[in-house]
């Protein structure tokens, strides 16, 4: 009989460092790529060592990573643990993922009651995991899981639903993977634009830029990444607000900057205040084979109802089009109770690939 191990892994400084290191990581990535690959058929949506390295050592919110092998050393199970760094944090973010044929082993609840653990003994009362899904669009009727909010369903035989199902979690909301092929029809682009403009009216200025923020804008941003925690919908999954300092996002931007991807930011200003109040941040590849990944997108509360979330959109893709041109498409992911952008989306070419379930646990 296989015996299985878990073996937490010391996350590389950079892709220069000590050779097992990096070694050991390329094999994590290996086996997360391979396991949601296998789910959704999206290749588009995999991310290389070199990409995800960046997002995994922030200081404020460390992760942790693991490895299961089996008894000839062959990496089949892949782990993650992020939290905040302070110790009265109450929330965390877990994954586990197992390679496609080696699947129903006993692997995946080996690693998640190792990544519990973890969990359990820094105090954390609120986890969180994320598992995609091949679902597209809406569905109803025996075989389906309809999230809390009303809007969207995972398929109940998906491996992951199956797994966090029989392990407790709770299912809260559904994530559409949506894909613009590029280049985006013009006529689309220019009537959502002259719309947006006309809204927006002299109010709002738009803002782009490539790297890091300019200094201009640190507060600003710092405050929109913040409320990322707070103003986007998470259905009833209470969110505890994950404050952003400048000092964090500078540190956050320079990893960033290090890494292979250019990160375009796409920002409007209110004008009598001077103040960001929106923003939208596009990972761009250095391949032109590989799609533009669409991250963090946020119009704060108070200044919605103008059309800026339109205006992010449009100007975003406009901006890859010109300054990165050759990309096959953009990849975004949103909330499928986020309406009024899924709106836009669909608007200027949008086409749900898939879907991401988002689940909770609060262990007594």
């Amino acid at each position: 009989m296989t015996a299985y191990t878990v073996h937490e892994l010391v996350v590389p400084a950079t892709m220069d460092d000590d050779p097992g290191t990096v070694r050991a990581f390329r094999e994590w990535v290996d086996v997360q790529n391979r396991a949601e690959v296998s789910i959704t058929g999206l290749p588009e949506l995999l991310w290389t060592p070199e990409e995800q390295l960046p997002y995994l050592i922030d200081p404020d919110a460390p992760s942790r990573l693991f490895l299961v092998r089996d008894d000839e050393g062959a990496a089949v199970g892949a782990g993650s643990y992020g939290s905040k760094a302070v110790a009265d944090a109450p929330n965390c973010w877990m994954a586990v993922s197992v390679a496609p044929e080696h699947r129903r082993r006993g692997i995946g609840t080996l690693l998640a009651e190792h990544v519990e653990a973890v969990a359990r003994q820094q105090g954390r009362t609120q986890w969180k995991t994320y598992a995609v899904s091949r679902q597209v669009g809406p569905a109803a009727g025996p075989g389906y899981l309809r999230a809390p909010t009303g809007f969207g369903v995972v398929p109940e035989d998906d491996p992951g639903v199956r797994f966090l199902t029989g392990r407790g979690w709770r299912f809260g909301q559904v994530n559409r993977i949506s894909r613009l092929e590029l280049p985006a029809g013009p006529d689309a682009l220019s009537g959502i634009r002259a719309a947006a403009t006309r809204a927006a009216a002299d109010r709002y200025r738009v803002h782009t830029w490539a790297g890091p923020t300019p200094r201009l804008w640190q507060t600003d941003v710092a405050l929109l990444l913040t409320r990322m925690s707070t103003d986007a919908p998470s259905g009833d999954m209470a969110e505890p607000e994950d404050a952003w300092t400048v000092d964090r996002l500078r540190t956050h931007e320079q990893h960033l900057d290090d890494g292979p991807r250019t990160m375009r930011t796409v920002a409007v200003e209110d004008v009598p205040s001077g103040s960001l109040v929106g923003f939208t941040q596009l990972a761009v590849p250095g391949p032109v084979v590989q799609p533009v990944m669409q991250g963090d997108t946020l119009v704060l509360r108070e200044h919605r109802g103008h059309r800026l979330g339109w205006l992010l959109k449009v100007v975003g893709i406009e901006t890859i089009e010109r300054d990165h041109p050759g990309h096959p498409s953009i990849i975004t992911f949103n909330a499928e109770e986020n309406r009024p952008m899924l709106d836009v989306n669909e608007a200027v070419g949008f086409v749900g690939v898939g879907s991401e379930g988002i689940w909770e646990h609060r262990p007594a």
